[in-house]
């Protein structure tokens, strides 16, 4: 066995513990408990788990995806997050190998598994780790650019938080109410720390592509149904201009139409929303989250 896949081994291991971990800060965290104290237990009874019962994945295997003594089913989030940690984490050593970029990108992507863990099973994320995220994101820019990427990073970050707080606020027009959650400029700020000025752009892209993948094709299937053709005939041309701009040509042409299509859309989608329905926010962070991994592999 070489020494890169040597490491590669223990990295995936540690990323299947840390996995483990993350499940506790992410259950804590909603639930308010420590994330210390008390130790290990089951959800459901309450009963203090043994060692046994804490071994990623394999523990879940062995017991069948059941509490050890109420036999109530124990939620597949926790292999899940286990497995895809483990998988993040190797990935991250094979690309970038054993330099400090594979420690900043590995403290990246765990502040991504928690919020975006939390913000699908509440719609609430803890916008102190979006901040540390940015932190991080300013120092890993001064480390590898200096003062450049510093004033980088922040001018990225001031024009994400514009970006995203004139989508939410938008909803204030129509529905009196955000049209995203506060935490998602929060995320978006700390990606503009990441990624600077020149990449920005494309994270944003990349994640408002994985959100329209997962949430506007049900949106405006209802709208289609309701006899808004507009809408998603405009929604189609947005869809084609973005994989334009990514795929063939970027330029100011290609900006200036997703700005143009995109707020038409947003207008179309909007000026039907009424303020007495009840509207719920869609989960973006794993948007966020997915635009995130695509960039680390593309352009990072």
């Amino acid at each position: 066995m070489g020494w890169n896949a040597y490491i590669l081994f223990w990295i995936c291991v540690i990323g299947l513990c840390l996995g483990s971990f993350y499940n506790v800060v992410i259950l804590r965290s909603l639930s308010g408990e420590s994330i210390v104290f008390p130790p290990s237990k089951c959800p459901k009874c309450g009963h203090s788990l043994y060692f046994w019962h804490n071994i990623p994945i394999f523990s879940y295997l062995l017991l069948k995806g059941k509490c050890y003594f109420c036999k109530s089913k124990i939620s597949i989030q926790y292999p899940l997050v286990e497995l895809l940690t483990m998988i993040l984490f190797g990935l991250t050593f094979i690309k970038f190998g054993a330099t400090i970029k594979t420690l900043f990108v590995l403290i990246w992507l765990s502040a991504f598994i928690i919020m975006t863990m939390t913000d699908i099973k509440a719609k609430l994320v803890d916008c102190n780790i979006a901040i540390g995220v940015g932190v991080l994101g300013i120092i890993y820019n001064f480390i590898f650019f200096g003062w450049n990427g510093v004033i980088s990073s922040v001018a990225s970050i001031a024009l994400c938080v514009i970006i995203l707080e004139l989508i939410a606020r938008i909803g204030y027009i129509f529905a009196k109410t955000r049209a995203m959650g506060e935490a998602d400029t929060y995320v978006a700020g700390a990606l503009g720390a990441i990624f600077g000025l020149n990449g920005t752009v494309n994270v944003l892209l990349y994640s408002f592509i994985t959100a329209m993948i997962i949430a506007v094709p049900m949106f405006f299937y209802k709208k289609y149904r309701n006899g808004d053709k507009l809408s998603c005939l405009i929604a189609l041309l947005f869809a084609a201009a973005v994989i334009i701009h990514l795929l063939y040509v970027q330029n100011i042409f290609t900006i200036l139409s997703l700005v143009i299509l995109g707020c038409i859309l947003s207008y179309n989608t909007l000026k039907n929303i009424k303020s007495s329905e009840k509207l719920t926010y869609f989960p973006f962070v794993p948007a966020f989250f997915i635009g995130t991994i695509i960039a680390f592999g593309m352009q990072f």
